[in-house]
């Protein structure tokens, strides 16, 4: 069974069948010069992404301007240009593509933290009886100056109580968490219907400035080792036992402990290597005796002999 789903519009297609789920996406369409028209026509602001791509690479940011000479700006990475028309502004994306199939989605202001636009990425992963949990919640916090926050992109991780600590208070914050909590185990369900071999799921979900949760895309392989980072050990460790328990991580080998036995044990290892070396090798004290009796008879004949009166 397929445990990895790379497409993004696949992705999205099986969510759009789920009420639930349906106001939480963000409007995307297949990219193509009518639709990136259409879309900056309706919302100003878009992304433009590859159907399948992962740490945010390829990722752009398009804007339609309200006044300038130049109408378009596009910004990939820390690279900002402007554009004179959609024709140009086009023809600009596809060089980047490099021939691979693109998506145009609604873009929304994220909130900040600290002046940098952040995410939250929602871990739901299969337990050992094979329920769908929710394992994990960190936000990530784009590098100044970028428009994507994945970690690979210099993105920083930060708790959810940190970043929300500006907008609302604890108890408003365990709501919110709860909220994504549930949107999380939504979405994993009705993906596993779609392709039933997934395991795990990471949901990047954007806040806008109401609070509102928009889904921006779902991953079925997603990074355990973020979770690292988390303040409380406990998250990671649950993480990548699960991860573990279906298959997706290997257990780490057990490093030796530092109790007397073990240290016994590497003093005696330790001596033994050194008696081997110290000894002489098979056959040594023979090859020695040859040598020595080669050398005298070689002595006896470079000594002159001396001739009798």
């Amino acid at each position: 069974m397929q445990r990895y789903v790379a497409s993004k519009w696949k992705k999205t297609s099986a969510l759009k069948e789920n009420e639930r789920i349906r106001p939480h996406l963000l409007p995307m369409e297949k990219m193509t010069p009518e639709s990136l028209a259409s879309m900056l026509r309706e919302y100003r602001t878009v992304f433009v992404k590859p159907v399948s791509g992962m740490h945010g690479k390829g990722v752009m940011k398009v804007e339609r301007t309200e006044s300038g000479a130049k109408r378009y700006r596009c910004q990939e990475g820390f690279i900002k240009r402007s554009f004179d028309s959609r024709e140009e502004l086009y023809r600009a994306i596809r060089k980047v593509a490099a021939g691979r199939e693109y998506l145009v989605q609604k873009g929304i202001k994220l909130l900040t933290y600290q002046g940098r636009p952040f995410d939250t990425r929602v871990m739901i992963q299969h337990n050992p009886h094979g329920e769908w949990e929710v394992t994990g919640i960190l936000c990530r916090v784009a590098e100044p100056g970028k428009i994507v926050t994945n970690v690979h992109n210099g993105g920083r991780l930060k708790t959810i109580e940190a970043v929300m600590k500006g907008y609302q208070t604890p108890g408003q914050t365990k709501r919110l968490v709860h909220k994504l909590e549930s949107l999380g185990l939504a979405v994993a369900r009705q993906l596993e219907r779609h392709f039933p071999g997934i395991r795990e799921i990471g949901l990047d979900v954007a806040l806008d400035r109401s609070l509102m949760p928009w889904i921006i895309e779902t991953n079925t392989s997603p990074a355990s080792f973020i979770f690292k980072h988390h303040p409380d050990k406990s998250v990671y460790r649950r993480v990548r036992r699960y991860a573990m328990a279906y298959g997706k991580l290997r257990p780490k080998r057990k490093k030796p402990d530092d109790s007397r036995e073990w240290i016994a044990a590497r003093r005696s290892t330790g001596k033994k290597l050194e008696e081997r070396k110290a000894a002489p090798k098979r056959g040594e004290a023979g090859k020695s005796k040859e040598l020595r009796s080669v050398s005298r008879e070689k002595a006896r004949k470079a000594v002159p002999m001396r001739r009798k009166a």
